[in-house]
């Protein structure tokens, strides 16, 4: 039985690595809850993450064999993750590090997490990431040789089902929930409403968390939403705000959507076009980072010049050409695929402790 300190432990990418059914404990992989930090204001908080403190590593390092860090450690400083590569070497834990972003979906600049992971790479005995592309990056990077594993399934085995959609319009969902740093949905949905009026079978559909129009939230953007709710002035465009959505909730949505549509004008990889994978939800992603390599998807352009609308047209016929014909992923197939994304860690795991 291998025990993994895994930050966090909570998330459902975390969760999804274990197999679906429980092997012989020689085999198991064993994954702690989050330490709660002092402090904590939410239920089920892990973050910033306990585990990458050299005092817990220090005082809890006998009771791991391997620290796997995947987010949360934007909380720290390069000098800080330095103290934490330091105790992991003083106790002889080893690190292993999933590349999940090359450039942190919440910042902007990208500096501060490349500096961070310039800590962090070539300091893991295993690095992990989720396309050959990234691996290509990571290796340009930092010289160091990353193993690619897929992202397993993010919607409940038990919650592949058919979709709802079966008439016209073609609707294509724009869902930009707290408008996070990498999230531009304007440009994105004037060029989509654009598109729309060109085609009498498209019409649009913009979703936005709540939190945006709420002044005490963190995530208030008044001046997004007003520029959304101009453009929802054309019957084609319809503009929802509304509480987040719990799980069941965003299944549903994703079933009830044509296309989603990734307002995003950077990022790595993605959970949310993993999910519309699994109910079989098209994507149309941005030409930025590894979405068309995580899962074939159409793609745009779309960067600080704005939409490139000619190449989004073109992913918008496609996904109408193809209205009807998307099926849901086989869970079948996709607990085989977890099956082996957890067997893949189990081995990672231990050449990490034998590097040692």
């Amino acid at each position: 039985m291998l025990t993994v300190g895994s930050v966090p432990s909570a998330h459902i990418y975390v969760q999804h690595l274990q197999p679906v059914d429980a092997v012989g404990d020689d085999e198991r992989v064993v994954r702690p809850p989050d330490p709660t930090p002092v402090g904590a204001t939410s239920p089920g908080q892990w973050w910033p993450p306990v585990m990458l403190r050299p005092d817990w590593i220090a005082e809890h390092a006998i009771e791991i064999d391997v620290l796997h860090v995947h987010f949360g450690f934007e909380s720290s400083t390069p000098a800080e993750l330095s103290d934490t590569v330091a105790a992991l070497t003083t106790h002889r834990v080893p690190l292993v590090l999933t590349v999940h972003d090359l450039h942190n979906p919440h910042e902007v600049d990208p500096t501060a997490h490349l500096a961070r992971l310039a800590v962090l790479v070539p300091a893991a005995a295993e690095v992990i990431t989720l396309t050959d592309g990234a691996a290509r990056e990571i290796a340009d990077r930092w010289g160091v040789r990353a193993t690619v594993v897929p992202h397993p399934h993010v919607v409940p085995l038990d919650s592949f089902a058919g979709r709802a959609r079966t008439g016209a319009p073609t609707v294509l969902g724009v869902h930009a929930k707290h408008l996070r740093a990498n999230s531009d949905p304007v440009p994105v949905a004037r060029a989509l409403l654009a598109i729309a009026r060109d085609r009498d079978d498209v019409c649009v559909r913009v979703d936005l968390d709540d939190a945006v129009v709420d002044p005490a939230s963190t995530w208030f953007a008044p001046t997004v939403v007003d520029r959304l709710r101009s453009l929802a002035d054309d019957p084609r465009l319809e503009l929802r705000v509304h509480p987040r959505f719990d799980d069941d909730a965003l299944w549903a949505y994703l079933r009830e959507i044509d296309a989603s549509v990734l307002p995003y004008r950077f990022g790595t990889h993605s959970g949310w076009l993993e999910a519309c994978h699994d109910l079989g939800t098209p994507v149309i992603a941005p030409r930025c980072g590894y979405f068309d390599e995580q899962h074939g998807c159409t793609t745009y352009g779309f960067d600080d010049a704005g939409v490139d609308i000619a190449s989004l047209a073109t992913a918008v016929d496609a996904v109408v050409a193809c209205v009807g014909t998307s099926r849901a992923a086989d869970p079948d197939e996709r607990r085989r695929e977890r099956d082996a994304v957890a067997a893949a860690h189990a081995e990672i795991y231990r050449r990490a402790m034998v590097s040692l």
